[in-house]
């Protein structure tokens, strides 16, 4: 049996919501993500015309993926660990940095089925917002299936991206 795909109706939803708010303000996005796994990405690479607002992404799940990839584009927090909020911001800073977007998307946590080597529970994550303002949210499945979680965080990353351009708008 072939699971079901991880680019979920939300997901879907919320990254055409995404593109049109970007593109209205003739913005762009970049985005470093860890255990969402490339579906940030992916759902907004889903929405024809991606190409006028994501400049690119990266998943960064392991220490030898952030070494080859972000190393030395902005100097990390002090104690910087995975599957935080400051990791998940200073992700966000970077895809903004290493690309030169207008807003970048951290994102890091705990997938499943067990937590991760800090302690975090499976189902646990950070994601976060970066730009002309930030953001960050914390996400608590409370479940142990790591498809679910991967779409999960991704969705949050998202909504949160949403949030933060609908916002940024009405007070331009």
């Amino acid at each position: 049996m072939t699971p079901a795909t991880p680019l979920t109706p939300r997901l879907l939803e919320l990254a055409a919501r995404a593109a049109s708010l970007l593109q209205s303000q003739r913005e762009t996005v970049g985005v470093c993500e860890g255990a969402a796994g490339g579906l940030v990405s992916a759902a907004l690479l889903s929405v024809p015309g991606a190409s006028n607002y994501f400049l690119g992404g990266g998943v960064i799940y392991t220490l030898a993926a952030s070494r080859a990839f972000i190393a030395g584009a902005v100097k990390p927090p002090e104690s910087l660990r995975g599957a935080s909020e400051p990791w998940a911001l200073h992700l966000a800073r970077l895809a903004v940095v290493k690309l030169g977007a207008n807003w970048g998307i951290g994102e890091g946590g705990a997938a499943g089925p067990a937590g991760n080597r800090y302690g975090d529970p499976a189902g646990h994550a950070w994601v976060a917002i970066a730009g002309s303002r930030e953001a960050t949210r914390r996400v608590l499945t409370g479940d142990g299936d790591r498809v679910r979680n991967m779409a999960a965080f991704a969705e949050a990353a998202l909504e949160l991206l949403v949030e933060t351009l609908a916002s940024d708008s009405a007070e331009s």
